[in-house]
């Protein structure tokens, strides 16, 4: 395959993730070169951990002060702007709708890489409350005239169409075997977490590794005990 061809991606997200975020703000540079086409779909990062039976990395009190330390290291390592917000975790339901408002009939569960960004920046840029109303409330005015220089209908945060475009996100994750964000989808590989850029762009480069058999091994390795059996 030349490195030159049309590379689809798929990054799921959620703007509650700072390693999301981090992928995110990393991913021109990680990709840099390649010629490639990435589209951003929203979900609910609380749904995948509740599908999969586990906690997120802040409802673990000890792994809370460590990914907030990790994540401020990683923004510093890498040059990236990162504050943590008022209160975190919290309830991204409505950023969630709130970018799904943006998304367009031939492109229902995406945002476009503008409005991703409004929404990391609204969580991890300034140091405020994710979900403060006066917050939410100026987001949705840019957002909204966002759309309206685009020319394209706006629809409302609580309207069963927005709400259906978040379901149907989180029902197409959860059957690609998603379990946590950033999640990269290529040629029907997943790549998690922002340290996984560089696996990405080795097989975009046509590393062959990935055909060595090596990836399907992964899976195929067996348990050897489960606990409480």
């Amino acid at each position: 395959m030349s490195v030159d061809s049309l590379h689809d991606i798929t990054f799921w997200y959620d703007p509650i993730s700072p390693y999301a975020y981090l992928a995110f703000e990393r991913l021109p540079e990680a990709l840099m070169g390649l010629s490639v086409r990435v589209r951003y779909k929203p979900v609910l990062f609380a749904a995948l951990l509740k599908a999969n039976g586990q906690l997120g990395p802040a409802e673990i009190p000890s792994k809370r002060d460590w990914t907030y330390r990790q994540v401020g290291w990683l923004a510093h390592r890498h040059g990236v702007p990162l504050d943590l917000p008022a209160a975190h975790p919290f309830n991204p339901l409505a950023l969630l709708r709130l970018g799904l408002c943006t998304a367009t009939d031939d492109a229902p569960g995406e945002t476009n890489r503008y409005v991703t960004e409004q929404l990391f920046h609204h969580v991890w840029h300034g140091g405020g409350d994710a979900v403060a109303p006066d917050r939410l409330a100026a987001l949705q005015t840019l957002l909204q005239d966002h759309m309206a220089q685009r020319e394209k209908p706006w629809h409302a945060p609580g309207s069963e169409l927005v709400k259906q475009r978040l379901r149907s996100n989180t029902d197409e994750a959860l059957a690609l075997g998603l379990f946590g964000v950033p999640a990269l989808e290529t040629r029907g590989r997943v790549f998690w977490g922002q340290d996984a850029l560089p696996m990405l762009r080795a097989l975009l480069e046509g590393d062959p590794w990935f055909d060595s058999g090596a990836w399907d091994a992964a899976a195929a390795l067996p348990v050897g005990v489960r606990r409480g059996g």
